[in-house]
Parts: structure tokens; C-alpha cells; sequence
């Protein structure tokens, strides 16, 4: 299936999804109404420093914030970027694949969103996560704005995680 301007359509490759989204300079009313569209029930904050120049998204605010709506909160930061060698390198390593499972664990019971600073994606270390949930067998979907997601197509060179 594809994605359309208005709706947010996708295929469902796999029983287990994983959504994807970006605080950006959103107000936190925003932020909130649209993890509620999407029906998000965890948040997993994949920015090494949980910080913002926003106040509302500090983990702080953001994680109080999340719980009055019901919505859980998890820094992982084992999947944080800025990482030194970059973090395609980082990626091989132990620390990775740990949080990994752990998002992957939580997504079992919960509808889970990873959750950094950059609205798209693209612009965003959750891309290269994307890319290994994908080689993992997941289906993960970018929350744009409301209405519009994508769904993750993965790199067409890269099959395996040791090519990345």
C-alpha cells in the first residue's frame, strides 16, 4: 500500500510495529494530540541528552507531561546519537543491540513510538534504527504531522547490519 498526503496508510509487514516521531518546534498540546491520533501508548526517547531548548520537551516536563495523558515514558539511551566514530560504528556494538531489545520487548505489549528532536526522520539518527528494526523483521512508521505518516522502506543496499 502507499502513503497518501491525508491518510496514513501502510502494509503491515509484521505483527510487531514500531512508530517513529520527532518533538521538533512543536507545542507540547501538539505533540501529545498526536501521539494520541496515533494511539501511542510509550514514548522511547532515543536522544542521548534529554534536553531541549524547548522547555516542554526536557525530559522533566516531557516525561510529567506524557503521564497525564496515560503515556509512558523511557529514556533508552543506549540508542542516543552523537556518538564518537559516528554512529553507523556504533551501531555493532553490545550497547546498541541492548536498547534495541529493550524497544523491541516494549513494542510486544505496547504501541511504541521512538521519539527524538528532528521532525523528519531523515534528518535523524532514528533512520539507521529504523533501518535494523526493519532487518529485524518489524514494521516501523514515521509520524509526519497528523494525518501523514510513512512507513519505513529501509535502505535497498543494505541487507545485513554489517554493511552498514
Amino acid at each position: 500500500m502507499k502513503n497518501t498526503r491525508n491518510f496514513c496508510i501502510y502494509s503491515k509487514m509484521s505483527e510487531l510495529e514500531i512508530w517513529s516521531i520527532g518533538t521538533s518546534n512543536r507545542s507540547i498540546e501538539g505533540f501529545l494530540n498526536l501521539l494520541a491520533a496515533y494511539r501511542i501508548e510509550a514514548v522511547v526517547d532515543v536522544r542521548r541528552y534529554p534536553t531541549s531548548r524547548h522547555k516542554h520537551f526536557k525530559q522533566e516536563h516531557l516525561k510529567a507531561s506524557l503521564n497525564q495523558c496515560g503515556i509512558e515514558y523511557h529514556h533508552v539511551t543506549e540508542l542516543g546519537g552523537y556518538r564518537k566514530g559516528g554512529y553507523t560504528k556504533y551501531m555493532k556494538t553490545g550497547e546498541f543491540e541492548k536498547g534495541l531489545h529493550y524497544v523491541e520487548i516494549l513494542a510486544r505489549s505496547k504501541r511504541v513510538a521512538i521519539m527524538c528532536a528532528e521532525r523528519l526522520f531523515s534528518s535523524c539518527h532514528r533512520r539507521f534504527i529504523a533501518d535494523v528494526l526493519k532487518l529485524h523483521g518489524l514494521t516501523v512508521i514515521h509520524i509526519i504531522d497528523p494525518g501523514l505518516c510513512s512507513e519505513h522502506k529501509g535502505r535497498k543496499r543494505n541487507k545485513r547490519l554489517d554493511e552498514f
